[in-house]
């Protein structure tokens, strides 16, 4: 009877994990000393039923270590090389390379960008840039399996209290305007990268704890019960007012910090971490039907990022891959 259980309980875990009803990935940053190979970090992903991946830049190893696991992958274009691709040729360069020579791996969304500010050199690159890779992916007739986006920080909205007030604000509205007119032709969502946490330690008085971690018990005036919703909504009311009312936002990283800041500690990283991957089982407010496509942020703790050390302390796993917390990321 135990075997019978045990058997069945690994059924389950197998269905959830290739299935596609899961709803939450995991980051892999690898700015990080000691950290394991990235064969043994696909293992990791795959012994954990974690079944979703982003890579922030054309990892070859990574990829090749992906060949075949059945992991969704978010493959990410570094902001440095935004610039090289607004050339068409090279951006079909760039898919051959990385995206058509790994058939067998399942690249979901290639992230061209990652928080590019409006003002930002690299700005006025990154739609000319999506263009460029958006042909060359439906010149190989992927265009039905792979979605060209970018990640976008959600400082882009502004007046986001209450959350259907949000608004692009007006130094990224010249900038964003045109980019999800582009993601809204080509049926891709826009991908953001949603964090209480530091919502939480810039304003406080407004955005307490209990609201950043999910363990608010009543609603603000709002309507709100946890600060995730409200960002993500503020995000959706931006987009409604640029003209994209049905377009999807996956939320590309999410994470709290264990150490290095306020708030950062491994009792209120674990609870944000838990009730996140409960919580985007289901919807916002304003987009009730869930899931919501989440992708944890991150894997490792990266020890040779640059300052504020919260920033190096966002791993659930530690470079031994034991697990920081206790997590069931189904």
């Amino acid at each position: 009877m135990t075997t019978i259980l045990l058997l069945f309980g690994i059924l389950i875990s197998t269905t959830v994990e290739f299935t596609g009803a899961q709803s939450v990935g995991v980051c892999y940053g690898a700015n990080g000393d000691n950290l394991p190979s990235r064969q043994e970090v696909v293992d990791l992903y795959k012994s954990k039923g974690i079944s979703r991946m982003r890579i922030y830049d054309q990892d070859e190893e990574a990829l090749q270590a992906l060949r075949g696991s059945n992991i969704e992958v978010i493959l990410g274009v570094p902001n440095d090389k935004l610039q090289s691709l607004t050339d068409a040729g090279a951006a079909n360069d760039w898919v051959n390379k990385y995206v058509k020579a790994y058939s067998d791996v399942k690249i979901k969304y290639i992230a061209v960008g990652n928080e590019v500010p409006p003002g930002d050199a690299a700005a006025g690159s990154v739609l000319p840039a999506m263009r460029n890779i958006q042909n060359a992916i439906s010149s190989a007739n992927l265009q039905g399996q792979i979605k060209v986006s970018l990640a976008i920080k959600t400082s882009l909205v502004a007046n986001p209290y209450p959350p259907e007030n949000g608004v692009f604000s007006d130094e990224a509205r010249s900038y964003i305007t045109p980019i999800v007119d582009f993601l809204k032709s080509n049926g891709a969502p826009l991908l953001a990268n949603v964090y209480t946490y530091f919502a939480h330690v810039d304003d406080p008085q407004h955005n307490s704890l209990n609201y950043a971690l999910f363990t608010q018990q009543e609603k603000n005036d709002a309507g709100y019960q946890n600060l995730f919703d409200a960002i993500l909504d503020g995000v959706y009311a931006a987009l409604e007012k640029a003209g994209t009312p049905d377009m999807k936002v996956v939320v590309s990283e999410s994470g709290w910090p264990s150490a290095g800041g306020d708030a950062a500690n491994v009792q209120n990283a674990e609870s944000y971490y838990k009730n996140l991957i409960q919580h985007v089982k289901g919807g916002t407010p304003k987009r009730p039907n869930g899931p919501i496509e989440t992708y944890l942020f991150a894997m490792f703790d990266e020890n040779r990022k640059p300052d504020p050390e919260t920033e190096r302390n966002f791993g659930l796993f530690r470079p031994d891959k034991s697990a920081k917390y206790q997590i069931n990321f189904n």
